[in-house]
């Protein structure tokens, strides 16, 4: 049996494209945050999700509880769906890091690079597969949704493509988006990618 994974990037806040929040804590939604979530709830609404589990991030338990409250469940809080530990670089401008040569290995080699004192993109994969696909042959025809992070889900979606991650650029993952997976013993496959709503 299969089930159906819905990986949602959390709605925008007031850092995006800006700062580098990583694990920052207190970082809401902004206002139009607050409405992505409200417009990917409303398209949602109608899909029969079994079960919602959330990053720890706040930004994502927003975004989650959004979701959830319009199908009369809790949100689950679920440590491996966090965002990537950027160590050092947590909260720093995107600006700032620009001529930091760690910087540049990173974005250059995703595949091998890790973060001072933070985490590698294998490492971060590796734990949310490991959790994704554990959900998923647990929900034999179920849909379970998902809210994690951008860089998260992209990994996730170079695992089950068979991508270095060394081109996790090679496709978007926008605020309040789904992409669909579906996951069973059999292994994986894409089913949708970056689908918008707001």
């Amino acid at each position: 049996m299969t089930a159906t994974i819905l990986l949602i990037r959390h709605a925008a806040h007031s850092h995006l494209g800006r700062i580098l929040s990583g694990r920052t804590p207190d970082i809401a939604l902004s206002h139009d945050g607050i409405w992505q979530a409200s417009a990917l709830a409303d398209r949602l609404a109608g899909e029969p999700i079994a079960a919602i589990h959330t990053s720890p991030v706040q930004r994502a338990q927003e975004t989650a509880r959004t979701v959830a409250e319009r199908h009369g469940i809790a949100a689950e809080v679920a440590a491996p769906l966090n965002e990537l530990d950027f160590g050092d670089w947590s909260g720093r401008a995107f600006v700032e890091l620009e001529g930091d040569p760690q910087w540049s290995t990173w974005n250059e080699a995703r595949s091998t690079a890790v973060a001072p004192n933070g985490e590698s993109m294998a490492d971060a994969q590796a734990r949310a597969w490991r959790y994704i696909e554990s959900v998923a042959l647990n929900s034999s025809g179920q849909t379970v949704a998902m809210v994690s992070h951008c860089d998260i889900i992209r990994a996730v979606v170079a695992h089950v493509l068979g991508l270095s991650l060394d081109h996790y650029g090679r496709f978007d993952i926008d605020p309040a988006s789904v992409t669909r997976l579906a996951v069973g013993p059999w292994g994986a496959k894409v089913l949708s990618l970056n689908e918008t709503y707001a």
